[in-house]
């Protein structure tokens, strides 16, 4: 049986390395918050980077796209590195909400038109887009004994799946071009990073 196929395009290909970038780089900072080592740095930056890519492709019956693609551990080693050797002032207080918030977005994106570009249906594309940038962040949060990040009050996984959700809205409405992918992926960082500035989070269960 022949692999399936899928051609990112160029500005689709940017989303995801600068996806997996800020992720690893959120990554390693949570390593070295903890002060571990490098190695332990560049594992957390690994598994942050590639995480929801990799269920993602699994689900959908893809290869592995970092296990066929070369770069991207590249990428996730030199987001490590650059985190490794840099000032702890550069991302401390909201830093790494911010890098999670610019992969969240990116990523959301990439997942959704991957999925949606292999043939996977409207609805499972969409969930396919909110998985690729969410479970990164949760397997970070477990590795690094925090509390998870979609336990927190602020919006979350609601800005993965608005640029999930618009990017295969608009593609079923028939818009083509790289200005899908950037229209959604700005849509979704918007909200995330009005979530971090203003602590925006949906009513939580009241009991009755």
């Amino acid at each position: 049986m022949t692999p399936p196929s899928f051609d990112p395009g160029p500005i689709l290909v940017w989303l995801d390395g600068f996806g997996i970038a800020m992720f690893a780089a959120s990554g390693a900072i949570a390593a070295a918050r903890a002060r571990q080592t490098f190695v332990t740095a560049a594992f957390f930056a690994l598994v942050t980077g590639v995480g929801g890519g990799t269920l993602r492709d699994l689900l959908i019956g893809a290869p592995v796209f970092w296990v066929v693609d070369p770069w991207m551990a590249l990428i996730v080693l030199g987001a490590s590195l650059v985190i490794w050797v840099t000032p702890e002032r550069w991302w401390a207080g909201q830093g790494l909400d911010w890098l999670d918030a610019i992969g969240l977005a990116s990523y959301a994106v990439f997942g959704a038109a991957k999925a949606f570009g292999l043939g996977v249906p409207p609805v499972p594309a969409f969930l396919m887009g909110i998985v690729t940038a969410c479970v990164g962040g949760i397997i970070r949060d477990v590795l690094a004994g925090e509390p998870s990040i979609l336990m927190r009050p602020e919006l979350y996984v609601t800005a993965a799946a608005l640029a999930s959700a618009l990017y295969v809205g608009l593609r079923l409405a028939g818009f083509q071009g790289f200005g899908v992918s950037l229209i959604a992926a700005s849509a979704g960082f918007t909200l995330r990073a009005m979530a971090i500035r203003y602590k925006l989070g949906l009513p939580t269960y009241r009991g009755y």
